[in-house]
């Protein structure tokens, strides 16, 4: 079958098995245009709860499909390629976090949403890249143990330096390997383009930046500004995404090398198999684990407003 044909078997799947298909930012365009709903994680998790659907696809790696499970407990949730996996949130257990508290017996624990549903389940709260800031700053508490993003973390200090943030090394291995470096070649390639990047990466990096933001805060500066060239500092497929939308602009992303592997692990095919076939990986986690996570992800909740 052609790709458009694909596609339309896809849209008539969905309907007859009442699923709902959420795609993240960095999926392929040919995913993303089946989708119910598109962005970042924490965003689609919400909007599966809104769904009337009682099945969702997620089209992204597993901690989003467990955040969805969290916030969706009744509902069947289903990553559509069983394999994709998230570095950053993997590289982490409970164990060795549970270690570094007794280490910080007085730090409120602060977990970025890229963490597996277990680690969740023994931190205070949760943040996003673009919430991050925000929650953090209402924290009664000064001392904060940010896991486990140290470049996220370095951001939100940087930003909040009355807080005292202890971090560990850890973070995503794609945005971590950009370098300043990097950024001298794009800008001596385009010296008019405006750089904009997410703060996962490198504080070096990120000083060197026009803007410094989430997925979605990229998306929306690169839209709304008058400016008519961007160097793009995330995974590349935002740069494709920016061009396709604005046409009149010019897009280029910082390195060649910001792909994530883990989100290109879904194709079209994997879509398609789990609906006509029901492959894939249906996400199980007991009521335990839901409900001390939840805690986390309600108090950011609360936080933000």
């Amino acid at each position: 079958m052609k790709i458009h044909e694909i596609q339309e078997e896809i849209l008539r799947l969905k309907q007859e098995r009442n699923f709902c298909i959420l795609a993240h930012s960095y999926q392929t365009s040919d995913i993303t245009e089946i989708a119910d709903f598109t962005g970042d994680s924490y965003a689609l998790s919400v909007k599966a709860k809104e769904t009337k659907q009682q099945n969702v696809l997620m089209c992204g790696v597993r901690f989003m499909a467990e955040t969805v499970k969290i916030l969706s407990p009744e509902k069947h949730v289903f990553l559509s390629s069983p394999d994709a996996g998230c570095p950053m949130a993997e590289q982490m257990d409970c164990d060795l976090i549970r270690q570094v508290k007794m280490k910080y017996l007085n730090y409120t624990v602060v977990a970025y949403i890229n963490t597996t549903a277990a680690l969740k389940t023994i931190c205070d709260v949760c943040v996003t890249s673009s919430s991050a800031v925000r929650i953090v700053s209402q924290l009664s508490n000064e001392k904060i143990l940010f896991i486990p993003d140290c470049n996220l973390g370095a951001y939100v200090q940087k930003q909040l330096p009355n807080k005292k943030i202890k971090f560990l090394q850890g973070g995503c291995p794609v945005h971590a390997a950009i370098t300043v470096k990097d950024v001298a070649q794009a800008k001596a390639a385009h010296p008019n383009a405006l750089l904009l990047v997410h703060p996962e990466c490198r504080p070096a990096v990120c000083d060197t930046a026009d803007y410094v933001g989430s997925t979605s805060g990229i998306l929306q500066y690169a839209m709304q500004s008058k400016a008519k060239e961007y160097l793009i500092g995330t995974e590349i497929s935002i740069a494709q995404t920016l061009q396709n939308a604005c046409p009149e602009k010019r897009f280029y992303p910082l390195s060649k090398n910001l792909i994530c592997q883990n989100m290109k692990a879904t194709s079209l095919m994997d879509v398609y198999h789990c609906l006509r076939d029901g492959e894939g990986a249906e996400i199980q986690l007991d009521h335990a684990t839901i409900a001390k996570a939840r805690l986390c992800i309600d108090r950011m909740i609360a936080l933000r407003g």
